[in-house]
């Protein structure tokens, strides 16, 4: 095997109604997401593990929210909406670069988190700017539903939105793409557990 070392990480926040007063992995609690409510046993109507049902097609019914990160002026690509995105460091592992970057991005820290996912997505696209092709290894995490963040120099402003909105304002077509694994595949308890991480970057499911 010869892995193959990303050059950026990308990390998408979101949450999901019932995610208030949840004990988060730095509470005390394993980085398992909470069931959605309202459905036999909790969950939200959520069909069987493997499958999404028509209320979680698109977040509706689970009141699935995005954060939006707006890149501050001066910056390449100033007013881009995004997530939290930055450069891997040297010696350290996409998992671990991904929490970093959201901690000194947002503020968000291992009390705020419900559960950390690899989104199985890496992309790849030409930046002008570095006159090369570059690659970016994706992840996700859920958050307390009264965790808000707190932005660093590089963005000027922020937004929870909906799905729809979400898809609205990603420019990228690889964001668009991100958003909808989030909504297909880490909403329902018995699908996300094969996508969670512990925050120590290991699969949780083993």
């Amino acid at each position: 095997m010869s892995p193959f070392r990303p050059d950026l990480v990308d990390c998408w926040i979101f949450r999901l109604a019932n995610d208030r007063a949840v004990p988060g992995p730095g509470a005390g609690a394993g980085p398992t997401a909470p069931s959605a409510p309202n459905g036999p046993a909790g969950h939200a109507g959520a069909s069987a593990p493997g499958e999404t049902t028509g209320r979680a097609a698109d977040g509706r019914g689970l009141g699935l929210e995005i954060l939006l990160l707006r890149r501050s002026p001066g910056r390449i690509l100033p007013g881009l909406w995004q997530c939290v995105s930055g450069s891997l460091e040297e010696g350290e592992s996409p998992a671990e670069g991904a929490l970093r970057e959201l901690a000194e991005e947002t503020g968000f820290g291992p009390d705020a988190i419900l559960g950390f996912y690899d989104l199985d997505q890496v992309n790849q696209f030409h930046e002008p700017s570095y006159r090369a092709i570059v690659s970016s290894a994706v992840f996700a995490v859920r958050v307390r539903g009264e965790a808000e963040a707190v932005l660093s120099h590089e963005h000027d402003a922020m937004r929870w939105v909906s799905v729809a909105d979400a898809l609205e304002l990603a420019v990228w077509p690889a964001y668009r793409e991100s958003i909808h694994r989030i909504v297909e595949n880490l909403v329902d308890p018995g699908r996300s557990i094969w996508f969670e991480l512990t925050l120590a970057g290991d699969r949780a499911k083993r």
